[in-house]
């Protein structure tokens, strides 16, 4: 097997799409202005605000993890808390990045089934402990799509809303496949964010068909203030930013963020369904957007990986997860399922 076939690990295995190669290549063309003072990151944010329908601050940083741990720093002080799922990425991948940047802003886990929080686990967060001597929870971070690849539907984003409302709470939303959800659910975006109560997204372009780049969205722009000096003095600051914002800019006025999203989710649809025809394997979480995470016999998992063939196992023993991306083939997954089906004989 070619090194460099399509994989199932991660959507960021995935090369860069051609909407934004174009679009990359198109900033090439000439000099710009540095420090997005471009054109290019002018349009790409006053399409944001067009996309979420409000007027919004937008930041751009290189990655997911400086994204997140950045907009959380800008929530809350060093002696706030944020409660987030205890699967959550910020806690389980980030390396402690949201601690660091916010100098110790505590991170309090919670539990909730298929990697999603309720309102009753937030409530019991928040009044476990009132005292001085506990640091005082600020905001709540929910994933969409969540680690475990389901979603939060509009009733279960107003819900934390109250909850948010209740204990002046602010909401952080890690955006890192949010435009698979918003492929699968057919919502706007901004039903499933400000409408929603949310304050802050980081909405990612990496694993959409970006080379790199992340979009921080401040719909509640009083948050927003210094937040550029944040991002320089974090390093986050592109002094060429027109080649993250030019990218952006290819995917969201050609359509290429939502026509990639749903592409990634109808494989991992096909990829579902092509499983359960075969018998000894299990499903771990409804598939409701690009990842599928499976169940497979111990000899199976290492006959697939003596086979070169990559994905993430870490949910227990015989737990697999598979990832689809805007670029993965039926033909691809059809050889993987059939060395599964192999290995099973």
């Amino acid at each position: 097997m070619s090194s460099n076939s399509e994989q199932f690990a991660s959507d960021n295995y995935s090369g860069i799409c051609p909407e934004a190669l174009e679009y990359m290549l198109r900033a090439n063309q000439a000099s710009a202005p540095a420090y997005g003072n471009d054109e290019w990151t002018q349009k790409a944010a006053d399409y944001f605000r067009e996309l979420f329908e409000i007027d919004c601050e937008v930041f751009f940083a290189f990655n997911g993890t400086a994204a997140n741990s950045l907009s959380l720093a800008a929530l809350c002080q060093s002696y706030h808390s944020v409660i987030c799922h205890e699967t959550s990425h910020i806690e389980t991948d980030e390396c402690g990045a949201p601690e660091f940047a916010s100098n110790g802003s505590k991170l309090l886990l919670a539990k909730g089934e298929n990697g999603k929080l309720t309102p009753q686990a937030i409530e019991a967060v928040v009044t476990k402990r009132t005292d001085i001597h506990y640091p005082k929870p600020k905001v709540i971070s929910i994933t969409q799509a969540t680690e475990l690849g389901t979603l939060y539907t509009p009733e279960e984003l107003l819900g934390i809303k109250e909850v948010a409302k209740k204990y002046n709470l602010k909401i952080h939303m890690d955006g890192a496949r949010f435009a698979n959800a918003v492929a699968a659910m057919n919502k706007s975006p901004a039903e499933i964010t400000w409408k929603s109560g949310v304050d802050v997204l980081c909405f990612c372009g990496t694993k959409n068909g970006m080379a790199l780049g992340e979009a921080i969205i401040f719909f509640n722009k009083a948050l927003a203030e210094d937040f550029d000096y944040r991002c320089k003095q974090a390093g986050q600051l592109a002094s060429k930013m027109r080649f993250i914002s030019a990218p952006w800019l290819g995917l969201l006025e050609t359509g290429a963020w939502l026509k990639n999203a749903r592409h990634a989710n109808l494989c991992a649809e096909y990829l579902e369904n092509q499983l359960l025809k075969i018998a000894g394997v299990e499903m771990l979480f409804p598939r409701e957007a690009n990842a599928v995470f499976v169940k497979l016999p111990e000899q199976v998992i290492y006959s697939l990986k003596a086979k070169n063939w990559q994905f993430y196992t870490f949910i227990g023993v015989g737990g697999v997860r598979l990832m689809c991306a805007w670029n993965t083939t039926q033909a691809r997954i059809d050889e993987l399922i059939k060395d599964i089906q192999i290995a099973i004989a």
